[in-house]
């Protein structure tokens, strides 16, 4: 496609988010100007060892750097924030978003040094901000966490409606509810394409209104009034702490709150209102001891099995100041993300053989629309284009296959996979190319410099162990004064295994030999046999590949 053509298209450039839950961040391109909205991490699988956290790879916003004028964030949640401190350490922009969202933001700057040279920009709903050629309007939504927006951007070949994370609540605990009437008044103005949440479109019906589950958290407090209660919620979700905390109140109980992530949001919901606590509440947790149980709350992070969190710190008798005590009440106020229910279970089974009842079921409601009210935003939208995002494949495949029965042709819905650039006008919607997208890996204070060489390495020798080999040579003349000598790590235990390491120290002085009876003086060369020797017969011996490291050094 032609610069000129493209130049009256708009294109939507997915960085992240597809594919998986996390890391989201999408540019979207007008001529000269380009948007990016949200930009957030994702937690390390499984299989990628020593890794703390994964963001994306923005070299195509980097290759484009004088053309992209700012983030826009729909709201505070780590998969849509926390890659932002990192980004902005490459790429200087603005960012705009809600009260809450950047107060949230301003607190990972304040600790990544940023404060002071990132430019921010509370937004309220309704406000319209200028990207040059691009527009993008907030709209009131409902979410897990206060302050969410929808996103309006428009461009001269029309309006893209980004639902952002949502669910239609229309009793939320604080605020208004979600903007339908302008969301509809879009659809009469007419939008060219719908970006919807599609985190919860394999689920039918509706999602249960947040003030549900007060009233569960009330039922729950009335029914345990002789023992001590620990809360485990999301601590971004400071609705449901509102809630848990006038259930408190309601019961004569003091609040502590435990755990950094909770401690500071808390802090900040308080000082900007988003949530009232009564005076002589709060408690601090060295002060527990001074109440008796039946006095007392403690509301905690951990609720997804996190090692290092508050609850799972208590759990296993590590937490300096807590300690679970036979017939305390643990109420896991949220689901498990996909991919941490082990972790979960595995707190809950020691909760539980320390005595505490456990409930972890019917105390939590989702912040993700499910079908029905998925299909109301559609029919209020009433998109030309459907574009899904938020979610795994199969979440992707069932928001388009709502879009299809709401009416939308099958060629007007566009599953895109990280990477593609989407290009659409009122008379096309088509991906015409790719750009570099991927993983970027934070370990530590290393921002991308574990890649999938070093991932590959870690793997095996978390697998098979490692074996160094220590070979001495003298200078000049290459001939052996010490070893081979064997060194083992996560290989076998060497005590028990000494017919094992007899036989491998064969193998190598015999290698050596060889080596040396031929004259071979290319380092290189003596490392490859020796490795090639023992790799051989590890293999045949034990059907194991471990990480061989031969190492030569020379002495006078």
């Amino acid at each position: 496609m032609d610069t000129n053509q493209k130049n009256r298209s708009l294109q939507i450039i997915p960085l992240g988010g597809l594919e998986q839950i996390g890391m989201n961040i999408t540019a979207f391109a007008y001529g000269d100007s380009i948007v990016v909205v949200d930009c957030g991490m994702a937690f390390p699988e499984d299989d990628m060892l020593g890794i703390d956290l994964v963001i994306p790879d923005i070299t195509y916003l980097l290759d484009h750097a004088d053309k992209v004028k700012g983030f826009v964030i729909t709201h505070g949640h780590e998969d849509h924030i926390g890659a932002l401190p990192y980004v902005l350490k490459e790429l200087n922009v603005p960012v705009y978003a809600t009260r809450l969202t950047i107060a949230v933001i301003e607190g990972k700057l304040k600790e990544h040094n940023l404060l002071d040279t990132t430019e921010r920009h509370v937004v309220n709903y309704g406000d319209e901000i200028s990207f040059g050629e691009l527009k993008v309007e907030f709209i009131k939504t409902n979410h897990s966490i206060a302050d969410a927006s929808a996103l309006a951007i428009k461009s001269p070949v029309g309006t893209v409606v980004h639902t952002g994370d949502f669910k239609v609540d229309y009793t939320p605990v604080s605020g208004n509810p979600i903007d339908l009437p302008r969301l509809a008044q879009l659809g009469q103005e007419g939008v060219l394409a719908l970006m919807c949440d599609s985190t919860n479109a394999e689920r039918p019906g509706f999602t249960n209104s947040e003030r549900t589950v007060g009233t569960t958290i009330d039922s729950i407090f009335a029914d345990h009034r002789h023992c001590r209660i620990l809360v485990s919620t999301f601590a971004s979700n400071v609705d449901r702490v509102q809630q848990i905390v006038d259930s408190a109140c309601k019961y004569g109980r003091k609040v502590v709150i435990e755990g950094r992530s909770m401690v500071n949001i808390i802090q900040t919901a308080s000082e900007l209102g988003y949530i009232q606590i009564p005076d002589n509440t709060l408690i601090d947790v060295e002060e527990l001891s001074n109440y008796p149980d039946e006095k007392t709350v403690i509301i905690t992070t951990g609720s997804q099995g996190e090692s290092m969190a508050a609850l799972s710190r208590i759990a296993t008798n590590i937490h300096k100041k807590v300690t679970i005590k036979p017939g305390d009440l643990v109420i896991f106020s949220s689901n498990p993300i996909p991919g941490n229910e082990k972790a979960v279970s595995r707190v809950i089974n020691e909760l539980c053989q320390k005595g505490a009842d456990v409930i972890f079921q019917d105390a939590h409601v989702s912040g993700h629309a499910c079908q029905e009210e998925i299909k109301l935003i559609y029919t209020l939208v009433k998109p030309k284009y459907a574009i899904p995002v938020h979610g795994e494949y199969r979440h992707l495949k069932a928001q388009a296959d709502i879009a299809h029965l709401m009416g939308i042709p099958s060629e007007n819905i566009k599953i895109l996979s990280s990477g593609e650039v989407l290009t659409l006008n009122e008379r096309e919607c088509k991906v015409t190319e790719t750009v570099k997208t991927g993983a970027v890996f934070v370990d530590g204070l290393g921002i991308g410099d574990v890649g999938n060489v070093v991932m590959r390495d870690r793997q095996i020798l978390s697998q098979d162990g490692m074996i160094l080999i220590l070979l001495t040579l003298q200078k000049g003349t290459n001939i052996c004064l010490g070893g081979p000598d064997i060194i083992t790590r996560g290989f076998v235990y060497v005590k028990e295994s000494d017919e094992l390491m007899d036989e491998m120290q064969g193998i190598l002085e015999e290698t050596v030999e060889n080596l040396q009876d031929k004259n071979v003086t290319d380092w290189g060369k003596m490392k490859n046999a020796m490795k090639d020797a023992l790799s051989g017969y590890v293999w045949k011996k034990m059907k194991r590949k471990p990480m061989i490291l031969p190492v030569i050094t020379e002495v006078e």
